[in-house]
């Protein structure tokens, strides 16, 4: 369904090729040379009387010649006629006719001559004639009566004009008489009518001529038409008829067909070469004959033959001699056929066959001028020397002429001359002038230097190289700057100079010399040659089907040049895309949003770059749901059927598969839609079967492949005759609700199913098996009756009959009900227990009697518990097990059991009533089977060479547990496991120490415990030895706070582990499942701002270690502040706070100065040596530049205060060694953090299990730390 389409390059270059070899014949301006004529009126020129004249005639030549005219034949003074003006240096006549002049004063022959010192060339005969519109000549119509089947001509007969006018037949409301086979207009503009019917009567059958020339209409009075038919006559028509019409007169009958136009049965007809030839056949008859056309002895030309006016009109465009011959029309009806023959002539006016050309030469040269033409009949060749004829010109020795060729030998520079030849015969004339231009010059190249060729690849490439001298220089081309001459089938070397390489490859690309030289010099040019990579579509647009109001997208990906700048446009069958928003057109596609019927069509992208263009096209189908079917039609009525009939919808570009018919009974279910049938999509007819009493109307929906259509308009009504019901009530039952009951129920009939009035229903029921008679009884239209006082469950026979005012329906099919169940009377007996596993038991018990079933038997149900587990000896909650074995089975499995457990069973026998009593409980026991897994498994205390384990007893024993099994190996650091080792212990142990372990090390365990029975599953866990003694066990991130204020929040942790931990705080919204945000921790510290927090909003935070996988704290939840109506004052900007700050600096610093002075004296300062005593290394000096929290460093240029007080290697704080932790101040009540995580408020400690709300510190603060947490 793709169409793919190029606009090749090559066309283009031939056209400009010929233009090329066309200029290069031209004569440079700067150059003596002859006159020659560059524009003129036609010969045939036909003149608006009301507007000026103005005839042309335009030349050039060196000198610039000079214009005079002729007018008849004889020279037409322009300077006496006021009138007539010449335009400047132009030979262009005006004739002012909008001031006073006539055109009819000016009608004649005209002949215009430019002439210079070099020679004279003349133009055309220009026949001047003023357009005539003139109004028709009055007449009297009378008006037209005829029979109803005969033929009719309407004359129009305009007024001869110049030209000839254009004829149509209108109204008098201005609107076009409709035309048809029956009703035509001829090529002369007569109205003809084949037979007349009566709808033809009218008295406004107008025809009117246009003359476009002078855009004028003129109108022929009305003419009358007045139809009768034989059954119209009246005594009024027949006093204006003879006795002889009258009896003459006869009912319309069909008439074979005759010729109205041609007359006869042939004709001739001459046509010129080149013209349109136009052929008529117009014939009358009833029914109206149809128009065939022929040719005798040939085929109708193809692709020239054309038929108009219904076919009554041959149209061959652009005739030539060889359609020359008899051509045949042929009329034909039902009756008859009459034919007409027309020879037809092809004659012709003179055409050129070799057209004279200018003609340059040198001094010494000889050059010839040749005239052919040819026509029919053969046309005579004159020739004319500067306008005179050559027998009377001026004798030329270097001239000879010999027929329609001039020779000129050894010319010289008076040999120049205007040469005019003229090809005439009784049809017509040609004129052509050239001209003999004698010069002597060196060769010039008229191509600019250095032009620029691009061309796409594989297309041809032309390189002009227009040169000019004389003589005629000789061309040679050269690729480089010292390439050498340019040879061989890769190029073709034209006349005009030109370069064509036909399939130009990138390797043609590059520099190309023209040189031109004759005897009198040489000159070259250069011009450059780039080969452009070809644009194409490489994804193009494909066929689409889309549903109405969906959205399509056709691609256009274009793969180009990078030089070359391409633009892409859309066309929807071969025009603009439709101003609507719908269409987007992106880089490279075009989408129709919200698809309507009116999309349909061709969608072509078109590639255009200056180069070459390309372009794809694919189709858009919009299929939709038909249209409703319409004009539904009922026929062939009967009591039990009935035809229906309709006309399709549109089927919206998807093929109707079928035809749904619905009905609607009125009478019973008045506005529900049932449905009736359904029939192929290519039937349009179906036959419905019908039931008796319904008032029926039918709807027709029409289906394809998209969906259903819309139902269409109902039908009419029709009412069947009523009668007996055709069937009886389905799904006849006899079920007892009661042990004492049969409950009869059925389907009641729908109501077109009743077939007529008072339905109702006769049910019938007898004892199976019993010699009883059938009793009855009738109902209304319902759809049970119960049955009191029978036997508990006894098989009964029923059948229910319906019926209605007309009669019975047949006789109904029996079927087979019981009465009520009961409960069943009796247990099963002998119930028997085979246990075959710690989990599975087998139960087994005799059936019971079906009598004390007392109902339908469906089946028994095991009733199963447990009653102690034999290991344990506790009870519990008894949760019964019902397992339940459909029909008549007498045993079953029982699974899922626990082992080493006591149960109890018992079975009952279950109807549709319910249960029966239980059998005896059954007492059974299961025995041992493996226990579970170990319900813990912990390791603690781990030292250098030793791990302690703890372990709790399974939580399902399922038996006597005998011992439990431990088995480890260990792992090394890319995770293989050693050698595995395996211990029995006890089964009243909990507990193990494991000793002689190596240190430092990972060992993975399995332990698990064993019955009598076997092992049970295992638990596993890894743990590692360690290290020192010092270094704690486990890392672990512990004592997580947080304080929150309007946007941040200061977090605070405790960590144990490894030296050089690095840290990270994630945190999120709480309750969401949004994935959690990470921060880095800068270094080793313990504690972290979170900024950029929402007020008012629950987050979780944890703390996390990198490079220990899955090693994080608990999660914390804390709580933003509340928006405040502006921000909190910080208090650290406010003057009253710096300068209390300043004071207390100084006091500090005047008191160190003591200390310094006593300590040098030997003395002692007992709060230095207590702050030194208990000097937190968490809490680390100021930044100098922002306040913040500085790294701490083992580095030797960060040495602390006082030997012996940096941190244990683990980084393990020691709660004895501080209580002024910043994990402790964060958790006071009144304490908050800055945004820059300074802390303000009340510095407090906090022991370790003191009440949260404690602001005593056990220790004095340090003044040190005091300024820091202030700073």
């Amino acid at each position: 369904m793709m169409k793919k389409m190029s606009i090749s390059t090559s066309k283009t270059s031939l056209v400009l090729f010929l233009c090329q070899i066309i200029s290069a014949l031209d004569v440079p301006l700067d150059l003596s040379q002859p006159p020659t004529i560059t524009q003129q009126s036609p010969k045939d020129y036909i003149v608006d009387p009301r507007e000026n004249i103005v005839i042309q005639c335009e030349a050039k030549g060196k000198p610039p010649p000079s214009f005079s005219w002729t007018r008849n034949g004889t020279h037409f003074d322009i300077d006496k006629d006021a009138q007539v003006t010449m335009k400047p240096n132009s030979g262009t006549l005006v004739i002012n006719i909008m001031n006073g002049g006539k055109a009819e004063a000016y009608e004649g022959v005209y002949q215009c001559t430019a002439r210079n010192e070099r020679g004279a060339a003349i133009s055309n005969n220009i026949v001047v004639r003023p357009s005539r519109s003139p109004l028709w000549t009055k007449e009297k119509l009378e008006p037209n009566h005829v029979r109803e089947g005969d033929s009719l001509v309407l004359h129009c007969r305009p007024p001869v004009g110049l030209p000839p006018p254009i004829i149509f037949w209108m109204d008098n409301a201005f609107q076009r008489l409709p035309q048809s086979e029956r009703v035509s207009q001829g090529l002369n503009g007569d109205l003809y009518f084949s037979n007349v019917q009566p709808e033809d009567t009218r008295e406004d059958y107008i025809c009117y001529a246009r003359f476009n020339h002078t855009q004028t209409i003129q109108q022929k009075q009305p003419i009358s038409v007045k139809v009768f038919s034989m059954d119209s006559l009246n005594d009024t028509i027949a006093a204006n008829l003879s006795d002889t019409d009258i009896f003459g007169a006869k009912p319309v009958t069909e008439r074979q067909p005759v010729l109205l136009t041609p007359t006869g049965s042939t004709s001739t007809k001459v046509e010129l070469r080149g013209n349109v030839l136009l052929l008529e056949c117009i014939a009358a008859g009833l029914p109206t004959p149809v128009i065939r056309w022929i040719k005798e002895g040939g085929e109708l030309p193809a692709n020239r033959t054309f038929f108009e006016n219904f076919k009554k009109t041959l149209k061959i465009i652009d005739v030539s001699e060889a359609d020359s011959g008899n051509y045949k029309c042929i009329a034909r009806n039902a009756l008859g056929s009459v034919h007409h023959v027309i020879s037809v002539t092809v004659k012709a006016a003179p055409y050129w066959i070799t057209a004279p050309r200018n003609l340059v030469l040198s001094p010494g040269e000889d050059g010839t001028l040749i005239c052919r033409a040819n026509g029919n009949p053969k046309p005579s060749i004159s020739w004319l020397a500067n306008g005179v004829p050559i027998a009377i010109a001026p004798e030329d020795p270097s001239r000879k002429v010999d027929g329609d060729t001039i020779i000129f030998s050894h010319v010289q520079e008076r040999s120049s001359a205007v040469y005019q030849c003229n090809a005439s015969n009784e049809y017509g004339y040609l004129l052509a002038n050239a001209f003999v231009n004698v010069l002597a010059e060196p060769p010039r190249i008229l191509t600019p230097a250095n032009k620029l060729y691009q061309v796409i690849a594989d297309s041809p490439a032309l390189l002009d190289c227009a040169y000019f001298g004389s003589p005629k220089p000789e061309i040679e081309w050269f690729k480089g700057v010292k390439g050498s001459i340019l040879r061989g089938n890769e190029y073709v070397f034209h006349d005009n100079g030109t370069l064509e390489i036909p399939v130009a490859q990138k390797n043609n690309a590059g520099t190309y010399t023209c040189v031109a030289r004759n005897k009198l010099g040489k000159i070259q040019n250069e011009v450059q040659l780039e080969i452009k990579d070809p644009t194409m579509i490489i994804k193009q647009p494909e066929y689409k089907v889309i549903q109405r109001y969906g959205q399509v997208s056709f691609e256009c990906i274009i793969k180009h040049d990078s030089t070359l700048l391409p633009t892409v446009t859309w066309l929807k069958d071969n025009d603009e895309l439709p101003d609507d928003e719908r269409f987007l057109v992106g880089k490279d596609n075009l989408t129709i949003m919200n698809v309507t019927d009116k999309d349909d069509g061709t969608y072509t992208c078109i590639v255009n770059t200056t180069l070459d263009s390309v372009s794809a096209s694919a189709v858009l189908t919009v299929v939709a749901r038909p249209n409703p079917p319409f004009d539904l039609e009922l026929t062939g009525q009967l009591e039990r059927s009935i035809d229906l009939s309709w006309l399709p919808g549109d089927e919206n570009n998807s093929p109707i598969t079928s035809f749904v018919i619905e009905f609607e009974d009125a009478l019973h279910e008045p506005g529900v839609w049932r449905y009736q049938t359904e029939v192929p999509g290519s039937q349009t007819t179906a036959q419905l079967k019908l039931s008796p009493y319904v008032n029926y109307s039918f709807r027709v929906i029409a289906v394809n492949r998209i969906g259903r259509s819309q139902p269409s308009e109902p039908s009419e009504q029709y009412l069947t005759k009523s009668a007996s019901p055709d069937e009886n009530p389905a799904n006849v039952q006899g079920i007892g609700s009661e042990p004492d009951n049969l409950v009869i129920t059925w389907e009641p009939l729908k109501g077109f199913q009743s077939n007529g009035p008072g339905l109702q229903y006769k049910v019938s029921w007898r004892q199976k098996d019993v010699d009883d008679e059938w009793t009855s009884v009738i109902v209304a239209n319902v759809s049970k009756y119960i049955v009191s006082g029978t036997p508990t469950f006894v098989p009964y026979e029923v059948k229910v009959q319906a019926l209605n005012d007309l009669g019975y329906a047949p006789e109904p099919s029996e079927v087979i009900g019981h009465s009520g169940e009961d409960l069943p009377m009796v247990a099963p007996g002998n119930v028997q227990v085979h246990v075959i596993n710690s989990t599975l038991a087998k139960v087994h018990w005799d059936p019971v009697p079906l009598k004390s079933v007392r109902g339908h038997l469906q089946g028994y149900k095991v009733y199963y518990w447990k009653v102690q587990s034999l290991s344990r000896r506790s009870r519990r909650h008894v949760e019964k097990k019902i397992l339940t074995f459909r029909g008549n089975k007498t045993f079953g499995m029982l699974p899922g059991l626990e082992p080493y457990s006591s149960y109890k069973l018992n079975v009952r026998v279950v109807n549709g009533k319910g249960e029966g009593p239980a059998s005896p409980d059954k007492v059974f026991k299961t025995p041992e089977g493996v226990p579970s897994s170990p319900s813990f498994l912990k390791i603690t205390n781990p030292t250098l060479d030793s791990l302690t384990l703890e372990w709790g007893s399974p939580t399902h024993p399922n038996g006597v547990l005998t011992s439990y099994t431990l088995k480890f190996q260990p792992i090394n650091n890319t995770h293989e496991l050693g050698p595995l080792v395996e211990i029995r212990i006890p089964a009243n142990e909990s507990s193990l120490i494991l000793k002689n372990l190596n240190y430092s090390t990972r060992y993975k365990f399995y332990f698990n415990a064993q019955t009598s029975v076997g092992s049970g599953s295992q638990i596993t866990e890894e743990a590692v030895t360690i290290m020192d003694e010092v270094q704690p066990l486990y890392p672990r991130i512990r004592n997580v706070t947080t304080a929150a204020a309007e946007t941040y929040a200061n977090i605070s942790w405790e960590y144990e582990g490894p030296d050089h931990a690095n840290f990270y705080v994630e945190y999120g919204v709480a309750g969401s499942k949004e994935d959690w945000k990470k921060e880095i921790v800068n270094g080793s510290r313990s504690f972290f701002v979170l900024k950029g927090l929402t007020p008012g909003t629950a987050y979780k935070v944890r703390v996390g270690a990198e490079g220990l996988s899955g090693f994080r704290s608990s999660e914390d939840v804390f709580e933003t502040g509340p928006a405040m109506a502006s921000r909190q004052v910080d208090i650290a900007t406010q003057g009253w706070f710096i300068g209390l700050m300043c004071a207390v600096a100084l006091l500090i610093l005047i008191l160190l100065i003591v200390c310094f002075i006593r300590r040098n004296k030997g003395g002692k300062y007992p709060v230095k040596e207590k702050e030194d005593a208990h000097a937190d290394p968490e809490i680390q000096p100021m930044k100098e530049d922002d306040g913040t929290f500085g790294e701490y460093s083992d580095a030797e240029d960060h040495k602390p205060l006082k030997k012996g007080s940096r941190t244990p290697s683990d980084r393990t704080v020691k709660k004895e060694d501080s209580d002024d932790s910043l994990v402790d101040y964060g958790e006071g009540v009144n304490g908050q953090f800055n945004e820059d995580g300074s802390f303000i408020g009340q510095y407090s400690g906090k022991k370790e299990k003191e009440p949260a709300e404690g602001n005593e510190s056990s220790e004095a603060p340090s003044p040190v730390n005091a300024m820091n947490s202030f700073v």
